[in-house]
């Protein structure tokens, strides 16, 4: 698969297909957006929004939540806001999220029969990682996403004066329900 990926991508730089998407690494709009690495928001949420190439820093992660306070997503933030100008941050879950309901113990498990020994696992909560709140999922996405909202908005290294709001978007219609 990843084969025909680049075979697709070297006639798209040949057929210079990449000009309609030019444009600088500041966001258009001086937005930036915190959402999840779901499928089904890829083409979705940029067209729900009226966004092209351009106009938004978009950060996906799983479930499109901050876990840690200094995770790569927050530094992520920081730098939109401090180096690229962003003046406002959108928290967007989604309905049906596949985070909702994760359960560490069920990954961990599935880790051991694709081939992770035990002995990693065991490593890594040795090391001070606890896997259980690190592959937690979230029992309510408004929650996760009100959660986040509150700590981007508290973080004692973002701006006061950036705007944060949070959002839930239906994975089938784009609609956007503000929290």
């Amino acid at each position: 698969m990843i084969s025909e990926i680049l075979d697709y991508n070297r006639k798209f730089v040949e057929e210079r297909g990449y000009e309609r998407f030019l444009t600088d690494k500041y966001p258009n709009k001086k937005i930036a957006i915190v959402t999840c690495m779901d499928t089904r928001l890829v083409e979705l949420l940029p067209a729900a929004l009226g966004l092209k190439n351009g106009d938004v820093k978009i950060i996906k992660n799983a479930g499109g939540t901050i876990t840690n306070p200094f995770d790569s997503t927050l530094r992520s933030l920081l730098v939109a806001v401090y180096e690229l100008g962003v003046t406002e941050i959108m928290v967007i879950g989604h309905t049906g999220c596949g985070v909702q309901g994760m359960d560490s113990r069920e990954m961990q498990h599935l880790m051991k029969e694709r081939g992770i020994p035990e002995g990693n696992i065991n490593l890594m909560k040795h090391c001070g990682i606890d896997l259980d709140s690190w592959l937690h999922g979230f029992d309510k996405t408004d929650d996760a996403v009100n959660e986040t909202v509150d700590l981007i908005r508290n973080h004692p290294l973002m701006a006061k004066d950036v705007v944060v709001r949070g959002y839930i978007m239906d994975s089938t219609t784009g609609a956007l329900t503000p929290l």
